[in-house]
């Protein structure tokens, strides 16, 4: 390790048990307050961040649920499931908004800023954009030729970033639905995971090389490549830190999760502990704590903490 790089210390603090088939994601709230999971068994959680203590269970979707994302006032959860449909569950009084419009598995879904547009993705190949008050479609945006794997609005909401199993990653005008940029690698691999740097003048992308890129997609480069000790190491899903430096984590195949310098790209802790792989991970708004979740042979939701 060189000076300039601190050494991080993030230790296991509490271990969330619950859910009974692989869990696909892990959010905390905006406020930080809460922790939602959303699993394989229809399911979504919701726990108390710093008590671990289970809140509220939310059921409705026939199908495993892939991800989840949380309104920017804390009191929704939007879900994209294998049953075609995104749910918005309103926390304060408990009703549900069903939208449908996918003709196939939806794996990802986000809200943009102001939480009045959802961004959906799925196996049917589309990126959807959904006035959230009418529970209605805007857009289909013919996004890819295969499965669209993540999807994501920049921080000011004008732009959504997506990406595909065809490699691909693509950046929308969010108003109009227009293409604006498609980033390709010289080697296309497979790309499972793509979000806004949080200035958003990057786009970091997970991909099935072993291999985490920062873009800088003004000029189409590739600025940055954090990669891992082994060949296993295929990163699922990566998020920024920002409590406490500028950090990038992500779970991996391995059972491991790994934690880079933004800059140096040196990796500054290896947190170990699940049994399985590392499917989903999230970072708390303001505090450090990382959370973590496993799949078939774990099936624990692990938070790890700095402080």
């Amino acid at each position: 390790m060189s000076h300039s790089t601190a050494t991080l210390n993030y230790k296991p603090q509490l271990i969330l048990s619950g859910h009974k088939k692989s869990i696909s994601s892990v959010k905390f709230s905006p406020d930080g307050n809460l922790l939602a999971s959303a699993a394989a068994d229809k399911l979504i959680k919701i726990w108390d961040a710093m008590t671990g203590d289970i809140v509220q269970t939310l059921s409705g979707h026939s199908e495993g649920i892939s991800d989840i994302a949380w309104s920017a006032h804390n009191d929704c959860i939007a879900s994209a499931s294998d049953d075609k449909t995104v749910r918005i569950w309103s926390l304060d009084d408990t009703s549900v908004r069903i939208l449908r419009g996918h003709t196939n598995f939806v794996f990802c879904v986000n809200y943009n800023p102001r939480s009045n547009l959802l961004v959906s993705g799925g196996f049917d190949e589309t990126v959807r954009v959904w006035d959230v008050a009418r529970g209605k479609s805007l857009k289909v945006l013919p996004a890819h030729s295969d499965p669209v794997t993540a999807v994501s609005f920049s921080h000011d909401g004008t732009l959504i970033v997506s990406c595909a199993m065809d490699g691909l990653i693509r950046i929308w005008d969010a108003d109009s639905g227009q293409c604006l940029k498609t980033l390709v690698d010289d080697d296309n691999p497979m790309c499972s995971h793509v979000s806004f740097s949080p200035n958003s003048r990057y786009v970091l992308a997970s991909t099935q090389d072993s291999t985490i890129r920062l873009w800088n997609y003004q000029t189409s480069r590739c600025v940055k490549t954090y990669t891992g000790h082994t060949n296993r190491t295929y990163s699922l899903v990566a998020a920024f830190s920002t409590a406490g430096g500028q950090y990038i984590v992500s779970g991996s195949e391995d059972a491991k999760i790994y934690i880079w310098d933004l800059q140096s790209r040196r990796i500054a802790q290896i947190l170990e502990g699940h049994k399985d792989v590392v499917l989903a991970i999230d970072t708390h708004p303001t505090r450090k704590l990382i959370a973590s979740a496993s799949m078939e042979k774990d099936l624990t939701i692990r938070l790890w903490s700095e402080e």
